[in-house]
């Protein structure tokens, strides 16, 4: 089967039913991505699909195919961070981490949606990414110092 994976062509030979997930971690060695529940609930297996943040525990990698995925280790290119892992970084989000990359891979998709976010904005797209240690004021920070970061790049692009 053959997937795009931040912006690689590649080629897995696991059943279409597997969890991408899974495949990402175990066959492509990307361990950037969590499991946490397994059942879409709490955001720590977040990639994006196309642009769009997906569970890949329910996803199935046959359902990729033919889809640009990007996992959190694909966010920075030419060795410069992305504008949310730098505001992550400005803001000391993490505490614990485990569900760091899932909510920064949710943040990118967030401000592809809304380059301005209100914090209502990101209340509403981030309740959906669990953080056991309750770092949610800090996330909020730090998507809309991304959001600031990126009105100053070309294009506007986090």
């Amino acid at each position: 089967m053959k997937l795009e994976v931040n912006g690689k062509a590649t080629e897995v030979d696991v059943p279409a039913d597997t969890p991408l997930l899974w495949v990402l971690r175990e066959e492509l060695e990307l361990t950037g991505t969590k499991y946490g529940c397994g059942i879409a609930v709490c955001g720590a297996c977040t990639v994006l699909v196309d642009g769009n943040a997906r569970r890949s525990c329910v996803t199935a990698c046959g359902d990729a195919v033919g889809h640009q995925v990007t996992t959190v280790e694909g966010l920075a290119t030419g060795g410069v961070l992305h504008a949310v892992q730098q505001a992550w970084i400005e803001e000391n989000v993490p505490q614990c981490g485990y569900c760091q990359s899932g909510q920064i891979v949710s943040a990118v998709a967030l401000l592809a949606q809304r380059p301005q976010p209100t914090d209502e904005d990101i209340d509403a797209v981030m309740s959906a990414n669990l953080c056991r240690c309750g770092t949610y004021p800090r996330i909020r920070r730090a998507i809309a110092r991304a959001a600031e970061l990126a009105k100053g790049t070309p294009g506007g692009e986090p």
